[in-house]
């Protein structure tokens, strides 16, 4: 895959690159040289928080120890 460099050194990262490592916007990614070309990996690439958790009943539960607090704290 070719991507190509625009008037301030900048390059798009190939969607099917990006989604096979994770990235997101906003995720961080580091640059080193090797084997004399460019290095370019994932720093900190964090899954969406969105939906992480979904059919876990987490939120029932955080639901219920709210009610739970506010009930005490009258």
């Amino acid at each position: 895959m070719t991507s190509k460099v625009g008037p301030k050194g900048q390059v798009v990262i190939p969607k099917e690159m990006r989604d096979r490592l994770g990235i997101r916007p906003g995720d961080r990614v580091a640059f080193s040289l090797a084997d004399g070309g460019l290095l370019v990996e994932a720093v900190d690439a964090k899954a969406p928080l969105k939906a992480r958790f979904e059919g876990s009943g987490m939120l029932g539960t955080l639901e219920l120890e709210h009610r739970h607090e506010v009930a005490h704290d009258r």
